[in-house]
């Protein structure tokens, strides 16, 4: 019991997100070249990829942990099916459980180059700043969230120990303040506004990823059914959570935009890399579905 609250407290289902933030963030440095490069570089570039990866997912797992450490007031009245409010899990043996994770993602990231080690660091504080201050405010919040998921990606461009495209970054950016901005009725609802500017924002993440896939007949061809399946996933659950603006709707279109990042990083895999790394990514999608029906994502 102890050890699923734990599980519980780190949201298995969102850690495939990050896993894709990296992959995606690969493929735009040049994945290709990890993969077409002469054999003897194949071992170490691999096991970077994968100390990256993993790194990733200890970063994120520790940001979710550590959240509801700070917020376990706040969910003693708002969310108490929640492990620490519950009393799955001790506040204390949740501070450590997460700290420890926060901290191991960037010793990972450390062993793979130090590019990739201070893009950690800098990550686990703006973590550490959403957690503890910024998620309280209505526009500093969803800007913290994004930045969080941009360094994401850019930890994943930095596998060659340089970063190429780091502009790109501003699409998970503009995507998840959509998403922080469409969660902030999840409990009580009423919040259409913030729904429109999450559409619109939406919009800007379609047009940017069309406008920076290479005017490749081929790539183009292979990028239109990952970039649908991305708008009818985002877009489905939001336009029923404008039309009946409940809690309950407004939490499905949070989740539905949560584990449509995979779709969002596969899309970017295409426009970059192809689609055979496109498909990789998108195969963590099921994953996700899978866990989200053991365990919450928000």
């Amino acid at each position: 019991m102890v050890l699923l609250g734990y599980a519980k407290l780190t949201r298995p289902a969102n850690l495939p997100t990050a896993m894709a933030d990296i992959l995606a963030g690969a493929c735009i440095s040049g994945l290709t070249f990890l993969i077409t490069a002469d054999t003897s570089l194949n071992g170490p570039a691999y096991l970077n990829l994968i100390l990256l990866i993993f790194s990733s997912i200890f970063l994120y797992a520790g940001g979710v942990v550590l959240n509801d450490v700070f917020d376990f007031k706040i969910d003693e009245i708002e969310r108490p099916e929640r492990p620490i409010p519950k009393g799955d899990v001790s506040l204390k043996g949740a501070s450590l459980f997460g700290t420890g994770l926060l901290l191991s993602g960037v010793f990972l990231s450390f062993f793979v180059n130090q590019l990739s080690g201070i893009i950690a660091v800098i990550l686990a504080l703006m973590i550490l700043l959403y957690d503890s201050f910024t998620k309280k405010y209505q526009f500093l919040g969803p800007l913290n969230m994004g930045l969080c998921r941009a360094l994401n990606l850019i930890l994943g461009m930095s596998l060659f120990g340089e970063i190429f495209h780091w502009m790109y970054a501003v699409i998970p950016l503009l995507y998840i303040f959509a998403i922080t901005l469409i969660s902030r009725g999840e409990v009580y609802g009423e919040n259409k506004k913030h729904i429109i500017w999450a559409g619109l924002l939406y919009a800007m993440v379609v047009f940017i990823i069309l406008m920076i896939t290479p005017d490749i007949r081929t790539q183009w061809i292979s990028l239109f059914p990952f970039m649908g399946l991305f708008i009818f996933l985002i877009y489905r659950p939001l336009i029923r959570a404008y039309k009946v603006n409940s809690p309950e709707n407004i939490k499905k279109a949070v989740v539905s935009g949560v584990l449509s990042i995979i779709v969002l990083d596969a899309s970017l895999a295409v426009a970059f890399d192809g689609w055979q790394f496109g498909l990789i990514v998108l195969l963590l999608l099921p994953l996700s579905y899978i866990l989200a029906k053991i365990f919450a994502v928000t």
